[in-house]
């Protein structure tokens, strides 16, 4: 049984490996370098790197039994095009859902919309909602944003192109534990910590704990809602296409 699984996420890599050793021929689809050196190396799991166009998915999916979406909850352009190319295809579709969160905080639809909100209330601005979201912001003071991006070329790049002074910039692999995220707040005299709801995995209850311990106000942007199936009913499924 071959399966085509497009992944980045945790929950994607830890679901790879064990289709893989339970005896699946995997390949996994990232989008970047830093999501291939994430994935790494696993017998049995062969890793492409690069976005597919809507025609390469489908060139992709030919041949699979089954694929797997297991991209970040809010790569919501990119679940529509995965599912678009399976129903072209005729491949099996499996969306892999990441748990919500339940939390104390300001909850907004949007990076746009939580700018809007930020812009009228003082205070300095821990970013954690990923380098392409920092155009949204570009109506506030540079001064007062510390976007918290990844170490790579792309991060850095994406914060200089939006003006961030490099001393705000912070570059740093997450997730992060309640300790580290408190201490980031601190040193930078933090007031409101926007992010998104990336749920356990992505390390979203330590910022939303730390965020209440010093006492800096979370803006939460909300996702999309969607349906698909758990980690747990996805594997269950494999096994019982198993030969």
């Amino acid at each position: 049984m071959r399966v085509l699984l497009f992944g980045g996420t945790t929950e994607g890599r830890e679901l790879s490996r064990q289709l893989a050793a339970e005896g699946l021929t995997v390949t996994v689809c990232v989008a970047s370098d830093y999501g291939r050196e994430e994935q790494g190396d696993f017998p049995g799991v062969a890793v492409l790197t690069g976005r597919r166009t809507a025609t390469e998915m489908v060139e992709l999916l030919q041949n699979q039994s089954l694929c797997i979406d297991a991209t970040h909850p809010y790569a919501v352009a990119a679940t529509e095009n995965i599912r678009a190319a399976c129903k072209t295809a005729g491949v099996p579709y499996r969306r892999l859902l990441r748990e919500g969160s339940v939390y104390k905080g300001v909850t907004v639809r949007s990076a746009q919309e939580a700018a809007d909100y930020l812009e009228n209330r003082p205070g300095n601005v821990l970013l954690a909602t990923g380098a392409k979201e920092l155009a949204a912001f570009a109506s506030l003071s540079p001064e007062r944003l510390f976007p918290r991006v990844l170490p790579s070329h792309e991060g850095l790049a994406a914060c200089e192109a939006a003006g961030i002074p490099h001393r705000n910039i912070i570059a740093m692999q997450g997730p992060f534990s309640q300790a580290v995220n408190e201490a980031v707040m601190g040193q930078f005299q933090i007031s409101f910590l926007v992010t998104k709801d990336g749920g356990k995995a992505g390390g979203f209850p330590e910022k939303a704990a730390a965020a209440e311990a010093a006492g800096v106000e979370l803006v939460v942007i909300s996702r999309t809602p969607e349906t698909g199936e758990s980690y747990e009913t996805i594997l269950q499924q494999c096994r019982e296409m198993l030969p």
